[in-house]
């Protein structure tokens, strides 16, 4: 029997990165409760009465930024609604991803839906219409400063509803005209406050966000793994990673970190070989995974936090309470979450430090029945070495790019906006920060693999002996020089593919282990 696909009720059910996620390749269906609806319209019915009224109230009946005390005639507020549209959309540079894009408009159907923001009900259900149908708006990466919300690129995502724009649709960019030709829909005639509710808020940044919180989760649950693997073909100790270690300072990514690679190591010949060798400590590289990726999990678990928030926040401007009152605030300033994806960056970023330290480790020869360069006739053969020279670049790249974007701040409208907190800018980096580093875990992969090869026939534990095994039916071992850009490539698919979690996930559903800890629920579901 098939199983039925979830539904998510917009404006009601607590949204979270995984649901969102979920939502948008297509594993959860929206749905629009009659309860929600008649919040939307009551909303909308406000804004009405307000220009019924003819009491100046910001961006309904009146200009933007700067130009907040022009009076706008009721007979001009619709005009001033699509123009907003047309003239905030000057973003430049390449389009954001699809995935991104459509997250976008997940987030931002979620928190008109709440019933604060005006719009009209038919308004909420194109939105909808492009998630289902996959109609994704293109949307320039550049243009936001994060502080009046996210005004460019969100203009960009909208500016289909009004007609103008692309949109990636059934996997070919087209005009909207086009996109009208082909579906029937035509262009909506936006009312009072509509523009600036679709353009205020900060989705931008936290769909970028959802997307830091998958990756990076992927990233550490893999960096734990293939330390734990690096740790084997070195034949570090298992001892810094000991319960009753970090139970005098727990953290909790800390413990976690620790348990897994313990976990990871149980039952392993190679460390038994071993358990009396006069080697008193290992490098910090090895040594110091719980409390250095522990750290990295910590800051990703703040990000998480702080953005499940975000995701069920109003964060539109002026924001509609009831009939007597709207308020006109800040709610669409980026600060929460930039600062946030700052620390996010340097904890990625950390992790890929870390991961270079350890595969420059596994070159040095120091660790007995391991060669220097991992490879026994060298001379003739470089080995290894170079492939330690792309980790520096990118490690060191990654160093660059650490800068926090919201230490920054450049006044625009005029001085009206006068601080913003360029999380824009902060989210993209943190997302090109985590690519650098898979790329770097899969260099130690690499490296680790090798390493243990020289370990048979003694077997390591249940996890990481079919987790090799698994390398090597994508990389076999190197006893001599190759072009080592195809091995590397083939191995940064394998992190991109989650490929040794899913080895993880595989022995633990077959064999009834688990790689558990009492922190599972909040490191591992997002």
């Amino acid at each position: 029997m098939t199983e039925q696909p979830k539904t998510f009720d917009l404006g009601a059910d607590w949204l979270t990165a995984g649901i969102a996620m979920n939502i948008a390749k297509g594993n959860t269906v929206l749905k629009v409760s009659s309860a929600t609806r008649d919040k939307v319209i009551t909303s909308w019915e406000i804004v009405q009465s307000i220009v019924e009224k003819d009491h100046p109230v910001y961006g309904i009946n009146t200009g933007f930024g700067p130009l907040c005390t022009t009076k706008i005639s009721k007979s001009e507020t619709s005009i001033l609604q699509t123009n907003i549209i047309k003239s905030h959309s000057v973003g430049v540079g390449d389009p954001i991803s699809d995935d991104i894009a459509k997250l976008m408009l997940i987030l931002k159907a979620h928190s008109l839906a709440k019933g604060y923001s005006g719009i009209a009900e038919k308004t909420l259900d194109r939105i909808i219409w492009h998630i289902e149908n996959d109609a994704i708006p293109l949307v320039p990466s550049q243009g936001s400063v994060g502080a009046s919300g996210d005004l460019a690129p969100l203009s960009h995502l909208f500016l289909p509803l009004i007609g103008l724009g692309q949109v990636n649709y059934k996997n070919k960019i087209i005009s909207t005209t086009e996109l009208f030709e082909q579906t029937g829909l035509e262009s909506l005639t936006l009312g009072p406050k509509e523009g600036l509710a679709l353009i205020n808020g900060t989705q931008f940044i936290a769909a970028h966000a959802v997307k830091v919180i998958e990756k990076l989760h992927s990233v550490l649950s893999q960096a734990d793994i293939i330390g734990a693997m690096m740790i084997e073909g070195l034949q570090g100790s298992v001892k810094p990673f000991y319960n009753e270690l970090h139970a005098l300072r727990p953290f909790k990514g800390n413990v976690h970190v620790a348990k897994r690679v313990k976990r990871l190591l149980k039952g392993s010949e190679i460390m038994e070989d071993h358990i009396d060798c006069e080697r008193v400590q290992d490098p910090y590289s090895l040594r110091c995974i719980p409390q250095v990726h522990g750290a990295s999990r910590n800051a990703w678990l703040h990000l998480k936090e702080l953005l499940q928030v975000e995701l069920n926040s109003v964060t539109d401007n002026p924001v509609i309470i009831d009939e007597e009152l709207t308020i006109s605030g800040g709610n669409f300033h980026g600060q929460p979450l930039a600062m946030a994806l700052d620390y996010a960056c340097l904890a990625a970023s950390e992790v890929g430090n870390i991961s270079d330290r350890r595969i420059y480790l596994a070159l040095e020869g120091n660790s007995p029945g391991v060669p220097k360069l991992l490879m026994k006739d060298t001379g003739i053969n470089s080995g290894y070495m170079i492939l330690q020279y792309t980790t520096a670049a990118l490690a060191s790249e990654n160093k660059g790019l650490c800068f926090p974007s919201s230490a920054d701040s450049i006044p625009t409208s005029l001085g009206q906006e006068d601080h913003v907190s360029m999380g824009s800018i902060g989210a993209r980096k943190a997302l090109q920060v985590i690519g650098n580093v898979e790329k770097i875990l899969a260099i130690e992969l690499l490296t680790a693999g090798q390493a243990f090869e020289f370990r048979k026939p003694m077997k390591s534990g249940i996890f990481l002996d079919e987790i090799h095994k698994e390398l090597r039916k994508h990389v076999a071992f190197a006893d001599k020089d190759r072009v080592f850009a195809d091995d590397i490539q083939k191995g940064i698919k394998m992190i991109q593919n989650k490929t040794i979690i899913k080895v993880i996930e595989g022995i633990s559903s077959k064999k009834g282990i688990a790689l558990k800890t009492k922190y599972s629920d909040i490191f591992e579901n997002y």
